[in-house]
């Protein structure tokens, strides 16, 4: 699909900001939480809807540093994946996907500003 992360060079980046001033950590947060919070309301729009369950579950959590994004419904894997019965509709990965050159381009822009 379309964006490419490179883990490792966005945890060296993650440490790198982790050690700046406050101000750069909570740009760090503000970004994280923006793109997160986009990357839960593009998933909702590319959720299958049968009842409205699955997409109603999907919700987003940020601590600090991290973000966890995603339905709390059991089934969620198992409609993104698919299963031997059924092909999957992912919603998830493309929201993510979507959202992530945008959340790297904001943390460049944090780091060029900051080192």
């Amino acid at each position: 699909m379309g964006a490419h992360l490179d883990v490792s060079q966005l945890a060296a980046l993650g440490v790198r900001i982790a050690g700046a001033g406050p101000a750069v950590q909570a740009g760090a947060r503000t970004a994280l939480t923006r793109t997160a919070y986009a990357i839960e309301g593009d998933a909702k729009v590319l959720c299958p809807v049968d009842t409205g369950n699955l997409m109603g579950s999907i919700s987003t959590d940020v601590d600090g540093t991290t973000a966890e994004i995603g339905p709390t419904s059991d089934y969620g894997i198992y409609v993104e994946l698919g299963t031997s019965r059924m092909a999957g509709q992912p919603f998830m990965a493309p929201a993510f996907e979507r959202r992530v050159p945008e959340y790297v381009d904001a943390l460049a822009t944090i780091a060029t500003a900051a080192f």
